[in-house]
């Protein structure tokens, strides 16, 4: 029977990191997994992702790619990608606690601006993805 997906505590890892750095707790004003209805701009949202097996002969593995939403009504993209620097900051090549799970890399993969064209067309958006590398002994 294969193992677990390491989705949930890839999740969770991503989830602390992102509220235990300081610096990006200063430029946000939260990073959620659900945004509460009273959320303030800006905010990091932890999305949609994406899971591929990358098993060998003694070991399960898995490539997932959990996709970031950072939102803001700020004119510009200039605070979002801001923002997105310093998620870069703390996730890329930088090791994740996952119990149960061996992580191998964390890498930047992909970021995209946006402009949220429903009225009143002044939110921001920044989708950024990274491409988690974990193992599991068979």
């Amino acid at each position: 029977m294969p193992a677990p997906s390491p989705l949930g505590p890839i999740q969770k890892a991503m989830l602390a990191a992102l509220k235990a750095d300081e610096v990006l707790q200063g430029l946000v004003t939260g990073a959620y997994d659900y945004v509460p209805e009273r959320a303030v701009y800006p905010y990091i949202v932890i999305g949609e992702a994406t899971e591929i097996p990358r098993n060998s002969l003694n070991r399960y593995g898995w490539e997932t790619v959990p996709t970031l939403h950072v939102w803001d009504q700020y004119r510009g993209f200039a605070r979002v990608l801001r923002i997105g620097e310093r998620i870069g900051e703390v996730l890329d090549h930088q090791p994740l606690a996952l119990p149960g799970y061996t992580h191998v890399a964390t890498r930047f993969e992909f970021s995209q601006t946006l402009t949220d064209p429903e009225p009143p067309g002044d939110i921001r958006h920044l989708v950024l993805r990274h491409r988690i590398v974990t193992e599991r002994p068979v």
